[in-house]
């Protein structure tokens, strides 16, 4: 087999770009996310358009169980992972901290925070057993700087943030490489997740600028994964040139 990616969140946006980007450069790719629908349609877009294999698994990150169950039961061909892309997240809501909505820190906890390290304490034995592997943690500007109306979904990439670093020093001695990408807007399914599936206050967040697309985080992410093996990229903060922070963008 070429090398295994694991990727999670895979059925859209930054993690379905990422599948693609791999795939184009020689991996073999496991691909999650609870849309079965969509990986089964990305499962037949890669299969057409790549030379590689492909595994699916649907996979909620916040189920503890069937995280640890679905991938202690992969086939041992496929436990060989090589790059382990923690994608899956998403924000919700925009209210003030007391107005909170208890269900949406939830989701954005076990998800953002729970969820990758399910799949991380399932992952990172598989690699230090072979000494080897790569694991890059799709993180965000809201890991960096607070904004208002991010509180709870800032906290948690705050809190990936810290974990980032945390995995670095704990992987360092089985030879595992932890690096961090962090976005600062992309248009994806993000903004109309985050708003309940309002599109007309989705599209507002990217008017008037270019904002980033998924492809170009796929493509930061594969350059991260290309790096000669004595280099590790710890952190890249990646921003569209109309942004200068959380909060700084130009508009026309």
């Amino acid at each position: 087999m070429n090398r295994i990616a694991f990727i999670t969140g895979a059925t859209a946006g930054i993690g379905e770009a990422c599948a693609k980007k791999l795939a184009n450069v020689g991996y073999d790719l496991i691909i999650s996310g609870r849309r079965e629908e969509n990986l089964n349609k990305l499962e037949a877009e890669l299969l057409k358009n790549f030379n590689c294999k492909i595994f699916k698994l649907v996979l909620d990150v916040r189920k503890q169980d069937d995280v640890f169950d679905r991938i202690n039961k992969l086939p041992e061909e496929w436990k060989k992972i090589d790059l382990l892309v923690n994608n899956a997240g998403l924000a919700v809501g925009v209210t003030a901290i007391q107005d909170g909505i208890i269900d949406d820190w939830e989701r954005m906890i076990d998800t953002n925070v729970k969820g990758l390290l399910y799949i991380t304490r399932a992952v990172s034995p598989l690699m230090i057993e072979r000494k080897q592997g790569h694991i890059i943690n799709v993180t965000s500007i809201a890991g960096k700087e607070v904004y208002p109306g991010g509180n709870v979904y800032c906290a948690t990439k705050h809190a990936v943030d810290a974990l980032t670093k945390g995995m670095r020093i704990d992987m360092l001695p089985h030879n595992i490489k932890v690096s961090s990408v962090a976005p600062g807007m992309v248009e994806t399914e993000f903004s109309i997740v985050r708003f309940k599936g309002d599109t007309d206050k989705a599209d507002q967040v990217y008017n008037g600028f270019t904002p980033l697309y998924a492809d170009d985080i796929a493509d930061t992410v594969e350059f991260v994964a290309s790096r000669p093996a004595h280099v590790n990229i710890n952190d890249i903060l990646i921003m569209p040139t109309a942004q200068a922070s959380a909060r700084d963008v130009v508009r026309d």
